[in-house]
């Protein structure tokens, strides 16, 4: 099997796997405990709080550990604009995950906010001026992604936060996708809150974190007993944090050259398709995308049976997003960017990793070609 679906999920990492063990056995306190045991999972957690922040560059009181990207999205987002709102008005993109735009939707539906959806250009790239245009004097809160799940187009962030900051307004971003691949420092980048998932660089699912800048208020989602500074309450997954924290540091450490070698493997990977399968049409951005992402829509198919006959053929990718999986509606990015409805039903998302072997991805590239033609004689 080639696995070709990295940004939906990464295997674990041994590091962060032998780095989680002993907390799921030995060393299984409750941090909230004040006894011994509970007092070496809250020096365990305490650790990988500041290895965290390290990696971010911000203070390890500004990190919040959550259960992944969705809740931390949700986090961000609800509590900025429900903690202390300027007024009752959200900018962000039609592109966004489902995580980001039905917190918009909540905020829409129960508590009366104005939502403004930012154009994009068929690259599916936000210009800054249109933000600018959009900012309003109730505007509470900007939340833009990084990079984009399906496509990985690369948002101008530090630009678009900084017209948000001139602002005065709250810039929030959703790093899942970028987290392994791109610079995730906050002050570089000059945001307020980041999300990020540990099953997308190499930790287990079921764990993610927050940055939130120390200047904000944030409501809470969970409420109970007060972990997390009282921004989410629910005993800490020591394990999985642990393994976070480990992962990070480690996609961090090799990012450079990490990022340099899959770009490389991408760019063939295009390159052999698009000569190899002429009806081939690359999405997203031609250079400003993630290192791993290549997407494509094939005129005259259905990505659904194209998945099929790459993974009769040992190829196993996605035709989106994994959360929207099973849907019959078209992609809502593709749509944004002004793909039509029956074209973009015709869309696969390959998405390299950091192991992915060049031999595996030239195989890969080579097979799109039976798969789209197997397809296309069947006239699906």
């Amino acid at each position: 099997m080639i696995y070709l679906d990295n940004a939906a999920t990464t295997p674990v990492r041994r590091e962060a796997l032998e780095a989680m063990w002993p907390h799921l056995t030995s060393s299984f306190g409750n941090p909230s405990s004040h006894h011994q045991v509970g007092e070496a999972a809250a020096a365990a957690l305490r650790e990988a709080r500041q290895s965290v922040a390290r990696s971010l560059g911000c203070r390890p009181g500004e990190v919040t550990f959550t259960s992944g990207g969705t809740e931390s999205d949700n986090l961000a987002i609800k509590g900025i604009a429900l903690g202390a709102p300027r007024g009752r008005h959200i900018v962000t993109t039609p592109i966004e995950h489902e995580a980001v735009l039905e917190s918009c939707d909540y905020l829409r539906r129960l508590h009366g906010f104005t939502i403004t959806l930012l154009p994009v250009d068929a690259a599916g790239r936000v210009d800054p001026d249109s933000l600018a245009r959009a900012l309003r004097p109730d505007t509470t809160l900007v939340s833009v992604h990084y990079a984009n799940n399906e496509v990985g187009t690369v948002q101008p962030v530090a630009d678009l936060a900084a017209v948000a900051r001139a602002a005065g307004v709250p810039f929030h971003t959703d790093a899942v996708q970028a987290g392994g691949w791109l610079d995730l420092n906050v002050t570089t980048l000059g945001v307020d809150a980041l999300s990020l998932s540990g099953h997308k660089l190499g930790a287990p699912p079921g764990i993610g974190a927050v940055f939130l800048r120390g200047r904000l208020v944030i409501e809470p989602l969970l409420h109970g007993g007060g972990q997390e500074r009282g921004k989410r309450s629910g005993t800490e997954n020591v394990a999985g944090v642990v393994a976070l924290a480990v992962a990070l540091r480690l996609a961090a450490e090799e990012r450079e050259l990490t990022a340099t070698r899959t770009s490389a493997l991408r760019d063939e990977f295009i390159s052999t398709v698009l000569r190899e399968t002429p009806s081939a049409r690359l999405t997203g951005h031609p250079t400003a995308r993630l290192p791993g992402t290549a997407s494509f829509v094939f005129p005259g198919t259905s990505g659904e049976a194209v998945l099929l006959e790459l993974e009769a053929r040992g190829i196993v990718c996605s035709s989106g997003s994994a959360c929207a999986a099973g849907s019959n509606e078209p992609s809502h990015v593709l749509t944004a960017m002004g793909v039509s409805g029956d074209l973009a039903q015709t869309a696969v998302r390959f998405t390299l990793g950091a192991g992915t072997l060049a031999a595996e991805a030239a195989e890969a590239a080579v097979s799109v070609r039976a798969a789209v033609a197997a397809v296309a004689g069947l006239g699906v």
